[in-house]
């Protein structure tokens, strides 16, 4: 019988090189994901809740999938200034319409400029309260207005069933903490910049009672933290702009007038 070929020395060590690594990645990988995603949160919350003036760009995009099962993303740009308590100015440009809401503590207006067409309504108090009554009243949501809330962490928190750190990513060239979480309706994620800065750069809300899970993406940018002009937040709309009923706004969504999603599960 021919006697078997023996290991070769270097072929052991290769292998003994690779399993010593991929114990010592997982020792490294372990420790981050135990990491606890809600004090990760709690601090972008008190940091972004305590400033008085916050202004940022951002890009949006949302998702429907029609009765055929096909996904559509529709995507926004535009420009949120907020200085507390009581004063908003949010734009969106996307390729159905052009937005523009301003709200200077006592009115707020909602100008269609694809319509040159504006409407406005008593709203005294706060930005907070703002953002009810435009989601009550109007259908209108404001850009990641969930995170600008002064207590976004009970907010965001109030029907969470699972929180995870998932680690470290990439936004517009930023390192940031990776966060996910889960309620009943909807999957959502966040990554926050580390240190002394704590603020969200992206946030991803994924629906879970919908056919496909459609995603809701809002993308921040060139964050700052400086007060606006005094004029900021006055309203100047074109002087051919016709003021109407708020109900005559209709076609000022990021999905276009007639665009018919798919069935819910």
């Amino acid at each position: 019988m021919r006697a078997s070929t023996p290991v070769r020395p270097s072929i052991r060590a290769g292998s003994l090189l690779r399993a010593v690594l991929a114990i010592a990645v997982t020792l490294c990988v372990v420790p981050a994901y135990a990491q606890d995603a809600r004090p990760i949160l709690k601090a972008m919350s008190d940091y972004v809740g305590g400033l008085r003036d916050i202004s940022f760009g951002y890009d949006s995009s949302i998702e429907i999938v029609t009765p055929e099962l096909e996904k559509v993303q529709f995507t926004s740009t535009g420009q949120v200034a907020l200085s507390r308590p009581d004063k908003a100015k949010v734009t969106r440009t996307g390729g159905y319409a052009d937005v523009e809401l301003v709200f200077d503590g006592k009115v707020a207006t909602l100008y269609g400029k694809n319509l040159n067409a504006y409407a406005q309504f008593e709203a005294s108090g706060s930005t907070a309260q703002l953002v009810d009554r435009l989601r009550e009243n109007a259908g209108v949501d404001l850009p990641g207005a969930d995170l600008l809330s002064p207590d976004s962490f009970a907010l965001l928190m109030s029907d969470v069933v699972e929180a995870k750190y998932i680690g470290r990513g990439v936004i517009e060239g930023i390192e940031c903490e990776h966060l996910a979480f889960r309620n009943a309706d909807t999957d959502w994620q966040i990554w926050i910049e580390p240190g002394s800065w704590p603020i969200p750069r992206k946030y991803v809300i994924t629906s879970k009672v919908v056919t496909g899970a459609p995603q809701y993406t809002v993308v921040i940018r060139n964050w700052r933290t400086d007060a606006p002009s005094g004029d900021a937040f006055a309203f100047k709309p074109a002087a051919d702009a016709k003021k109407v009923d708020l109900a005559a706004l209709a076609d000022i969504d990021e999905v276009p007038h007639g665009t018919q999603p798919g069935a819910r599960k």
